[in-house]
C-alpha cells in the first residue's frame, strides 16, 4: 500500500510505475497526471486521471478501451490476466462459469467484439454472472458511441475502484 502522500512527493517514473495498473495497460495516464501534483484526496487524483483520459485523443481513448480484457475471455481461461483484472473477474464469479454461462459470453462477447471493435467494458464489481450477462445483452444493442462513452464511463469506475484498493485512505 502506498500513501497519497507518498504519491504527491514521488519523481514522475515513481509515480507513473506505482499507478501504471489503475487504467489497465495505460501507464500515460498517471505520467500525464503527475504534473497536477499535489493531489488533496483520492477523489482529486482519480478526477486528474480521469481528465488525461477525456482529454486524450480518440485513438488513445480507443487504445485504452482496447487494452481492457474481455470478460471469461481467451486471456483468462489462459491465465495471462494482469493481477487487478483477474481478481476482478474472479470476485463477479466469472472464473466459476458453467457451460450454459460461459457459452452465452463467449457468443456475447464476439458479437460485441465484431460490432464495436473493441472488447465489452464492465466494472463487475457487485455484479454476478447473471447480471454481467444481462448487462452484456442489452449494451451489445447501443450505437458505436453510445458504447464507447459507457466503455470510458466504466472504466473511470474500474480505475477508481483500483486507486482505492492502492492507496492507503488514512495517508
Amino acid at each position: 500500500m502506498i500513501t497519497l502522500g507518498q504519491l504527491n512527493t514521488m519523481p514522475r517514473e515513481m509515480f507513473r510505475s506505482a499507478l501504471a495498473g489503475i487504467f489497465e495497460h495505460s501507464p500515460w495516464v498517471p505520467d500525464r497526471a503527475w504534473s497536477h501534483r499535489p493531489f488533496a484526496d483520492t477523489a482529486a487524483l482519480h478526477g486528474a486521471m480521469c481528465e488525461v483520459v477525456a482529454s486524450a485523443d480518440r485513438e488513445e481513448q480507443l487504445a485504452l478501451v482496447r487494452a481492457h480484457p474481455q470478460l471469461a475471455g481467451k486471456a483468462a481461461m489462459r491465465r495471462e490476466l494482469t493481477s487487478a483484472s483477474a481478481a476482478e473477474q474472479s470476485g463477479a464469479g466469472l472464473d466459476q462459469c458453467s457451460a450454459e454461462e460461459f457459452v452465452a459470453i463467449t457468443q456475447l462477447n464476439t458479437a460485441y467484439m465484431e460490432k464495436f471493435g473493441f472488447p465489452f467494458i464492465l466494472a463487475v464489481r457487485g455484479h454476478t454472472r447473471a447480471s454481467i450477462i444481462d448487462t452484456l445483452q442489452i449494451r451489445v444493442d447501443n450505437t458505436a458511441e453510445v458504447e464507447f462513452a459507457e466503455a470510458l464511463r466504466q472504466i473511470e469506475t474500474i480505475a477508481r475502484f483500483r486507486l482505492e484498493s492502492t492507496l492507503e485512505l488514512n495517508g
